[in-house]
Formats: structure tokens, sequence, C-alpha cells
């Protein structure tokens, strides 16, 4: 038992309260430069930070305006989006960090910026005479292909410096292919920048239509406080239980996850709060650094918003997002429920206590601000209904964003006003509200280059694939090499997701994934759905899973662990994320394919969750008691059995999991008898 285990309640919130104030801003932001390449940015200071945000803004209020009303070709949108993106994205992101100094750009990447933007307006301003010339790649000039060589290497460059080199390695690979093909440059050129199948391919239109409408939303919804709401709600729910700030910290991460749609942001962000209170609690700095980046991780599996890569099976798949997002419900609950479970079952063995009733947010404090999920509540009806766009959705609750900060821009407005003992509340309220619009559209600005860069790139990606006709030689390729074996070949796609998810953001390796692996799934006999899910999951775990985990090293920096076991100890906890997938692989009905009715779906549920908590225990080595080996290979299995859909599994599950409950009782009331 731990000796934290027998303090006083309050004096442990004391401590810590004391210790959550040592992760100071600055250690925050020396973590998030560290690993998060987006956080690495210039500054701009005085008239130049004024322009530069007035740029953002413009640039989010003509995405939205864009993504409503304009009804241009589908070219003049995409080049006039990316143009935009290519000047955002570097009078922000530097070759290097020796660039970042106050109000410092060098030349040659004013040059760059301009060159390369010039190139995208080109084809939007002249798109209505060259469409009618440009039928084929042998009608480009040697202008026009120099055009389009500029434009590429701008977008790649930009990718270097704010996504990584890893998706670049992929796409050089490419390129080097494409070439040993005996493809013309002209052809090349046509593909990957003149027309709808490379820098403005699917990705990039998916990008513009939805996604970014939705990052301005998660922008404006961060701002109306409703982090800090989920934490304080989270901790009313579990965080007087056993252990219970490792529980908030997987709840509140889960509900920020979603919203936030960033591994690391997230775990910065929340574990700044939780780990902190985790390690006075009594759990191991490792254990705290892995829960939390476990459950940030999983914030972007969390509907109703998942992150950007969602919105990209929608499209590839052909459904709309609210089926996608109803999909994702099961293996969600799954994901989550492991860790809960095992960060219970880790309290329990260590006897751990929670956080005293006395300390927490009483419940009417918290039902005042309920009015926060509004937002949240608006945007899953009107999507749920399918009964106006997803882009419709997305605008309607940026404005109730809008309105549910208000009241609080009141009250501290009201604040103020006696603080200072004069001055006009309303006014004081306006401007307050007008600040937080303009920070809310410049973060969604800023937070839109990264994810269209990326799918630029993956746009080219795709086009290379294509021209070569590489897709069905992999496909080929890959059947042979399995002999038709579909584990063998989920086995080979699960490591291609996650070796390419350790540096390429989930959008980007999704996208890949969709275009290369998927099909060679789908080819093999898997439904489109589960295909697309298995990949899509993988790509998100690649950010807890060693050698190279992202979110795991940030949760260790911030816990002061190693950060090599706290990113094992990360991937034991987030183990249904690495079992759901071959579960949904071999039987669609986890993600609710071809079910009979309500009974079915409810026997679905319960037997999975039970199940997953199987497996969470085989793992933890504990129930009532600490489990021996062969206990935990039987929970294990009895686990495993439960989450595969079926009425023999779910037998052989529920009894093999019931003998081990009652042999944990009876080991657990032998050790008690010992000591008495």
């Amino acid at each position: 038992m731990s000796k934290k285990s027998n303090l006083d309640p309050a004096p442990q919130v004391d401590a810590v309260k004391a210790e959550s104030e040592i992760v100071s801003e600055a250690e925050l932001n020396d973590v998030m430069k560290k690993y998060d390449r987006e956080s690495n940015t210039r500054i701009w200071e005085g008239v130049p930070h004024t322009i530069v945000t007035t740029v953002m803004i413009l640039f989010s209020l003509y995405c939205i305006w864009s993504t409503l009303f304009n009804k241009s070709a589908l070219e003049i949108r995409l080049t006039a989006f990316l143009g935009g993106i290519v000047i955002m994205g570097f009078l922000y992101y530097p070759a290097s960090k020796k660039h970042v100094r106050p109000n410092y750009m060098p030349w040659y990447d004013w040059i760059i910026m301009i060159a390369g933007a010039a190139c995208f307006f080109y084809w939007c301003f002249s798109y209505s005479s060259l469409a009618r010339v440009l039928t084929s790649a042998t009608k480009l000039s040697t202008m026009q292909v120099l055009i389009g060589v500029v434009g590429l290497l701008t977008i790649f460059e930009l990718c270097r410096r704010c996504v990584g080199v890893p998706i670049l390695c992929v796409l050089g690979a490419l390129l080097i292919y494409t070439f040993a093909t005996g493809l013309p440059l002209k052809r090349l050129i046509y593909t990957l920048f003149y027309s709808t199948g490379g820098v403005i391919g699917t990705p990039a239109q998916v990008c513009a239509k939805f996604i970014v409408v939705f990052i301005v939303f998660g922008a404006f919804l961060e701002r109306t406080g409703i982090s800090k709401f989920f934490i304080d709600l989270a901790n009313k729910i579990a965080g007087w239980s056993s252990g219970g700030p490792a529980k908030v910290a997987v709840i509140s991460s889960a509900l920020c996850g979603m919203v936030s749609g960033s591994s690391v942001g997230n775990t910065v962000t929340t574990g700044s709060v939780t780990i902190p209170m985790m390690k006075k609690t009594g759990y191991k700095p490792e254990f705290a650094g892995a829960v939390e980046a476990a459950a940030s991780t999983g914030g972007q599996i969390m509907p109703p918003i998942m992150g950007a890569a969602a919105f990209l099976m929608a499209e590839y798949m052909g459904i709309p997002y609210g089926q996608v997002a109803l999909k994702a419900i099961l293996p969600a609950v799954l994901y989550f429920a492991g860790i809960f479970i095992s960060v219970h079952l880790e309290a329990k063995k260590l006897g751990l206590k929670g956080i005293d009733k006395r300390e927490l947010m009483p419940a009417k404090d918290l039902l005042v601000k309920v009015y926060l999920l509004a937002p949240l509540i608006v945007l899953v009806w009107l999507v749920s209904t399918n009964a106006r766009t997803m882009a419709f959705a997305a605008a309607v609750s940026i404005l109730v964003a809008i309105a549910v900060g208000i009241p609080q821009t009141i009250v501290d407005s009201v604040v103020w006003r006696r603080e200072q003992g004069s001055g006009s509340v309303a006014a004081r309220a306006v401007k307050e509200t007008i600040k937080t619009i303009g920070a809310s559209l410049e973060a969604g600005g800023k937070g839109t280059i990264t994810v269209a860069v990326a799918c630029a790139v993956a746009g080219c990606i795709a086009g290379c694939i294509t021209a070569t006709g590489l897709a069905s030689k992999l496909i080929t390729g890959i059947v042979a090499v399995s002999q038709n074996s579909v584990f063998f070949a989920l086995f080979l796609t699960m490591l291609c997701c996650i070796v390419l998810g350790m540096g390429v953001p989930t959008t980007a390796n999704y996208c890949i994934m969709a275009a290369t692996t998927a099909p060679i799934l789908i080819k093999m006999g898997l439904p489109a759905v589960s295909a697309h899910f298995f990949v899509f999951y993988f790509g998100i775990v690649a950010d807890i899973t060693p050698p190279v985990a992202l979110a795991a090293y940030a949760g260790s920096a911030i816990a002061k662990s190693n950060p090599m076991k706290t990113g094992v100890n990360a991937t034991k906890l987030a183990i249904a994320a690495f079992i759901v997938p071959y579960v949904f692989a071999f039987s669609p009905a986890l993600l609710f394919e071809n079910i009979s009715g309500v009974l079915e779906v409810v026997q679905i549920v319960l037997t999975a969750i039970i199940g997953i908590f199987g497996v969470s225990a085989g793992l933890e080595g504990y129930v009532f008691a600490k489990a021996p080996i062969w206990q935990r290979v039987l929970l294990i299995a009895g686990g495993l059995s439960l989450i595969y859909p079926g009425l023999l599994t779910d037998v052989i599950g529920i009894g093999v999991i019931a003998l081990m409950l009652v042999v944990q009782m009876l080991l657990r009331n032998r050790q008690r008898a010992a000591v008495a």
C-alpha cells in the first residue's frame, strides 16, 4: 500500500494544488515546442502582430463564407484556399528555430511566400481561360510547368516546416518511383498541380469544405471555458473515488480531446492539471504521464468531433459524417473504458484515495454552467438530422458558441468595473466579446495551416500512386505475400500505419493509408467501413506507441518520468485500440454493421464492455487481489472472447470471467484471513 494513502484528504488536496502550480506556463510552452512542431512559430509584436492577426482573421472569415456561399468552380476555390495557406504558413513558420526572434522574417522567406502564393493565385484567377486550353498534359507550356513546379515546391517546403520530414520522405520515394516508370514531367505536373488528383485532390477538398470550419468552431468552443467545465465535471463524477485524479484525467481528456483534436496539445493542456494531481495521489510518474497521453490521444476517436480525419473518412466511404460518428461510438467507449478500468484497478492495488468531496465544486455551481454544452448539443442535433450541410451545422454552432460566451464576459466586466471603480459594463462586455471572436478566428486560421498542408501533400502522394498504377501493384503484391491471409494483411497494415504515424499527422496518415492499404483490405473481403476504421485507429495510436510516441513523451516531460516507460505504459493502457480494430475487421457488428435489432446492439455493447474489463484486469494483474500469471492469461482470453461478437464466444467469455472473479474473491479472503 502506498504511504500516501493514509494522508488526510484535505491536506492532500492542498498539496495537489501546490504542485499543479509548479508546472509553469513557460515549462508547458517548452514541452509544446519540443513535441509539437506546430508550436514553433515566429514571434510578431506591435504593428506586425496586428497585421498578421488581421490576415488570419480575414482568412477564417473567407473560409466560412466560401464554405457556405461560394459557388465558384472547385479549382478556383481550392487554389485560392491554398494560396492563402501559403501566405499564412510562411508568416507563421520559420525555416528553423534559429529564426524565431521578434519581428524577424528573412528576405528569402518573403520571396518564397510571394512566389508560391502567386502560382496558386495564377491558377485561380486564370482558371476560366486555362480550363479551355489545358485539357491534357501535352498542352502545358514551359512557363506553366515552371509555375506548377514552384507552387508544389513551396507547399513541400511549408510541409517540412509545420508538418515534418517523414511525410516528405514518403512523397520523395514515390516521386523517384514515378520518374523511374518513365512518366513525363509535364504529365506529373499536370496531375499534381493542375488537376483535382493532386495538391487540390480529395483531402484538400474536404479540408476546405468541412475541416476548416470545424477547426474554427473548436477554437471558439475552447474560448467559452468549456475545457475547465469538463475538468470540473469530471472531478464531480469521479474525483472522489479511489484514485480519483486519474479518472478525472480520463474523462476530462476524452471530452477536451474531441474539441482540440491534437494528442500532444491536449496532453499538455489538461496534463498540466491532472498529472501533478495523479502524482500526489500516489500514482507513479510514468503511469500518470501515460494515463494523460492515452486519454488525450483517444480524443480523436471520440464522437461527435473526431478530428479532421473523420471528415475524410466520410468522403472516402461515401456516407454522411453522422453515420461515421455513430459507428465510432462503441469502439470509443471500449477505448476509454479500458483506460478507466486500468486506473481504477491500479488505484485499488496501491490503496489510493480520491479527493475529499468537500473540495469538489458543488453540483449547483456545475448546473449553472451546463449552458456551455449548448454548441455541442446544437452541432450533434444538426448533424444527426441531416437537415442541413455539415458546414451549415458548424457555422450555426459557432454562433451558439459566441452566445454562450457572453454571460461569462458580462460577469467578468462587472468584476472589472468594481475593481476600476468606473467604466461601462456594456462597453467592456462588447469589447471583450469582439476580442474573443478575433482571437478565435485567429486561432482557427492558424490551426488550419498544418492540416491543409498535410492534406495537400497527401493528395500529391495519392496522385503519384494513381498516375503510376502503384495501388493495383501493391494490392497484388500484398495479396501474394499474405497468401490470402486476412490476418497477416491486417498485421502488415497495422505496422505501416504505426510507422508512418510516428512522424505524420493523423489526417495525412489516414489519407495515405486510405489510398494504399485500405483498398487492399477491401480487395481481401473486408467491408469498406471496417477497412477505413482499421487504418484510422492505427494512425492515431502511433502517438503513444514507442519508439516515437510524441503524446507519451509530452506527458513524461510534465510528469518528469522516463519517456520510454511512459510510452510503454500508455500502450498498455490503450490496449483496446490495438484489439478492437481486429475485432471489427472480422466482425463489423462492433461498428453497428449488419445487425438485426436493438437487442443485438445491447448484447454487443454489454459483452464488449465486460470483455474489455477482463483484458484490462489481466494486463493490470489485479481484481480483488494480485493475480498470478495463469489467472491473468485466463482473464485476457475471456475478455477477448467477449469483445468478439457472437453467442458462443460470449458464453465462453462470461464463464471464464465469472470463474476468475470467484477465484479472485477467494484469494482475497484467504489473504485477509492470513493477515488477521
